[in-house]
Formats: C-alpha cells, sequence, structure tokens
C-alpha cells in the first residue's frame, strides 16, 4: 500500500461547517440489522414506531461520534459496494478477536478476492452489507 500524500483544499483556508453525522444503511429486516450494529459497537437502539420505513438510529453512549441510521429498503447489498465502512483495530490479534466476535453477532465472511498479505478481513453484516475490518499496525 501506498502512503498517503496530503492534499490541502483551497476550502480549508475556510471555517468549514460540516460534518459526518450519520451513516445510514438499507436493510430488509430493520430490526436485525440494528440489533446487528447496536452490538458491534455497543450503541444504544432508538426507533421511530410511525416511521413508515422503520427508520431507527443507533446512538454513542455518550452522545457523541458517528450516528448510524438503518431504513427498511428492498434493494440487494452489493456484493462489490462502492462505498463501505473500514473499522480499524491497533493489531493483528485485535483484528482476530474483532472477526470472531463479529462472526458470533451474526456477520459473515463473503467471497472475496484479497491482494497479498492483506491489512484487511472483509465481513458482511447480517443484510449483506459489505464491512472491513482493518489492522492499523499492519506493514
Amino acid at each position: 500500500m501506498q502512503s498517503p500524500t496530503a492534499r490541502v483544499s483551497p476550502l480549508r483556508e475556510n471555517f468549514v461547517v460540516v460534518r459526518l453525522g450519520t451513516v445510514v444503511l438499507g436493510a430488509e429486516d430493520v430490526d436485525r440489522a440494528a440489533a446487528f450494529w447496536a452490538g458491534v459497537f455497543g450503541y444504544e437502539v432508538v426507533t421511530f414506531p410511525d416511521s413508515e420505513d422503520g427508520f431507527t438510529i443507533l446512538v454513542p453512549p455518550d452522545r457523541v461520534g458517528t450516528r448510524i441510521a438503518v431504513h427498511r429498503t428492498h434493494t440487494p447489498a452489493q456484493e462489490q459496494p462502492r462505498v463501505h465502512l473500514d473499522l480499524v483495530v491497533d493489531n493483528a490479534d485485535e483484528q482476530s478477536s474483532e472477526v470472531d466476535r463479529l462472526v458470533g453477532l451474526g456477520a459473515t465472511r463473503p467471497p472475496w478476492t484479497y491482494p497479498d498479505d492483506p491489512d484487511f478481513v472483509v465481513l458482511a453484516d447480517p443484510e449483506g452489507n459489505r464491512f472491513c475490518i482493518v489492522d492499523a499496525a499492519h506493514g
């Protein structure tokens, strides 16, 4: 993997007000998906009973950080998604432990073609949404 090169955007000189607030995931079974992701991060599940699409928000316990939302969709998950989550751990032992824990929560290991000596493991949530567990200390 090449080392990233920092690029300073002209906008960086100005005050940027936008921030990442919520990652929204589609699921056919909203309750199952919300339970899985709440277990992954230890987030609180907040439901909206009047929502037609089962919209549910998962909130960090301290209310600080990125939220996750789940809503009902009938669109199938992409096998090779253009956008996915990278969940980062500090070393290979943590990576192995987290993969085992998340598989225990309902994640699966979908077929994937890995490069030589990868720093990531691809998993899919119970709805088929792909995500990676990345070893930050790798290589």
